[in-house]
């Protein structure tokens, strides 16, 4: 099929098969409205659900993989006017690439020694990604339906939908009052383990203040020390030296003598005054040692006192840095940290009032809005009983009843989707206790409940395509055509909607109805038993449906059965 444009909102518009248990290679192409699969007993209806269980995720099983054959695949297409919102976001999670208006196609290629690879739109998956975006897909509902609308968890959703519930503003109202409610959490249990060390944390600072630790402190007495430390290894030399320069008789003050002596006899001679200059030089040079000497010494000042204080003062700078875990460096920031501390338990109350205040408000509009949806989903679920009690009766249930279960949570239990729970609830019988739909008995019961509940829900969306597998089981007559007027309803037929619904039926009023019919059959060649599937056309559709109505001899007269069926639709 080509592209939909804007006139379906989605749905499955081709399913291939290849090598999966009779299907050697199938290609089908289905349309929006009812399509109804028929063929007798055993012809391999289910071998068509199966193939599409594959690429729904469904597990792997090497049974599937037809007999010789080493692999099968399973493809199906999907198109959309727009990805749902859900298969979007999984498929963007998974970093799966899909066009927009480009069709979703799912391939699962099943291995004879039971491994499998999934494939969306030629991109490798998990086949959990096709689980996640299977509901979206295909909603199934068979003799063994465990799923969908029989699942307590969706019941809410759908009865939101039905009922037009601002469930996102209650979600939204939920938020705001969670993450007001964890802030004055969060400055209650700050404020209460300040105040438990409250006295610790006097000692503390009181114990850092007497310090008064500064930043690079530990570096520069260290240094300080370094040099003392070395002074006092020194003194001996440095005095020594000392008395070489000092004094009348030191080395420098000869050197002094010698220049003004040679200064008074330098004009006699060049040679003398090149003598007073290298002379004078020397005067300067010793000059600037005896400078750097007393620099020096000076620096290298040996003060035992000093020295004592210098690591007095390390001592207790590092004692306190090891007692608080953290660098010397770090002691002014924990002093600040510190004073911080004992101000929010001063400032604290005032700021847990005001949460306090913020809290009690975000729940308050909550509340209400919790309760406004909470009175809708009630009002609603009257509406939907009513809806659902008006099918029943057609589809012989009339004994039957439906109610629709509002139950208010206690507030720990309450969340993003408001106050209640929601359940759909069943009593088949006069007198019986309801319970919850997956506890029929019937597979058929529960099929036509389906029905019933899918046609009073129509307008709420769901999956793109919608399969009812052997709905018709048991009922025939006008039950089997109420079925069928309600599956082509439900699939928008002649209403100018544009659903999609397949229906696979053993029954010729429902076969009647569809828009699309595709007969399956099973033929034998030699040794080799191979199901094919074929679209009829208008007369393969009589003698099909005059097939179902008269068995394996068709005669005309269920021909034309067949004609007044196919001509009441």
């Amino acid at each position: 099929m080509g592209g939909l444009g804007l006139e379906i909102p989605g749905m499955l518009s081709q399913l291939s098969i290849r090598n999966i248990v009779l299907i050697e290679s199938l290609d089908l192409a289905f349309a929006p409205g009812l399509g109804v699969l028929t063929g007798e007993t055993g012809a391999g209806k289910s071998i068509l659900l199966d193939a599409l269980g594959l690429v729904l995720g469904n597990r792997a099983d090497s049974a599937l993989v037809r007999a010789g054959e080493e692999q099968a695949s399973v493809t199906a297409s999907f198109e959309f006017a727009a990805l749902p919102e859900t298969v979007r976001g999984a498929l963007a999670e998974s970093e799966v690439d899909v066009e927009p208006g480009e069709p979703l196609m799912i391939r699962r290629r099943l291995k004879s020694d039971g491994g499998s690879k999934a494939f969306v739109n030629d991109q490798p998956v998990s086949v959990a990604l096709l689980r996640e975006i299977a509901p979206a897909l295909v909603e199934l509902h068979g003799q063994h339906d465990d799923r969908g609308l029989v699942n307590p968890r969706g019941h809410r959703a759908l009865l939101d939908r039905y009922a037009g519930s601002d469930v996102d503003g209650v979600a939204e109202a939920w938020t705001a009052w969670r993450n007001t409610r964890e802030r004055l959490d969060a400055a209650r249990a700050q404020i209460e383990q300040a105040k438990a060390e409250q006295d610790l944390l006097l000692a503390h600072l009181a114990e850092l203040a007497a310090l008064e630790p500064v930043a690079g402190e530990e570096e520069e007495l260290a240094g300080a020390r370094a040099d003392m430390q070395k002074g006092e290894k020194l003194a001996g030399d440095l005095e020594d030296l000392r008395h070489l320069w000092d004094g009348s008789d030191s080395a420098l003050a000869t050197l002094r003598g010698a220049a003004r002596r040679l200064d008074r006899i330098a004009g006699e001679h060049p040679l003398l005054a090149e003598a007073l200059a290298a002379l004078d030089r020397a005067v300067i040079e010793a000059g600037e040692a005896e400078d750097k000497l007393a620099a020096a010494a000076e620096a290298l000042l040996f003060d035992p006192a000093a020295l004592d204080r210098i690591e007095t003062r390390l001592f207790e700078l590092r004692a306190l840095a090891r007692k608080h875990h953290c660098q010397v460096d770090d002691l002014p920031e924990k002093m600040r940290e510190m004073r911080a501390a004992l101000d929010s338990i001063e400032h604290g109350e005032a700021e847990i009032s005001a949460l306090v205040e913020a809290e009690r408000s975000a729940h308050e509009i909550y509340r209400a809005r919790a309760e406004a949806v909470h009175a809708n989903r009630v009002a609603a679920a009257l509406r939907l009983d009513g809806a659902v009690a008006a099918e029943l009766a057609p589809l012989k249930l009339d004994a039957a009843r439906f109610r629709t279960v509002v139950t208010e949570l206690a507030e720990e239990r309450w969340g993003a989707h408001g106050i209640d729970s929601v359940e759909f609830l069943i009593a088949t019988n006069p007198g019986a206790d309801f319970a919850p739909l997956a506890k029929i008995a019937s597979g058929g019961e529960l099929s036509r409940f389906i029905l019933a509940l899918k046609v009073a829900l129509a307008e709420q969306g769901g999956a793109a395509t919608v399969i009812f597998d052997e709905i018709d089981r048991g009922v025939g007559g006008a039950v089997a055509s109420a079925i069928g007027e309600r599956l082509a309803r439900l699939a928008g037929q002649g209403t100018g909607g544009n659903g999609q619904l397949l229906a696979v039926t053993h029954s010729p009023q429902v076969a009647a109805r569809g828009r699309m019919h595709y007969m399956i059959a099973k033929s034998s060649e030699g040794t080799v038993t191979k199901t094919s599937v074929a679209l009829l056309d208008a007369a393969g559709r009589q003698e099909e449906i005059a097939r179902m109505l008269s068995g394996a001899e068709v005669t005309d007269e269920a021909r034309a059965q067949a004609d007044r069926l196919l001509e009441g639709v």
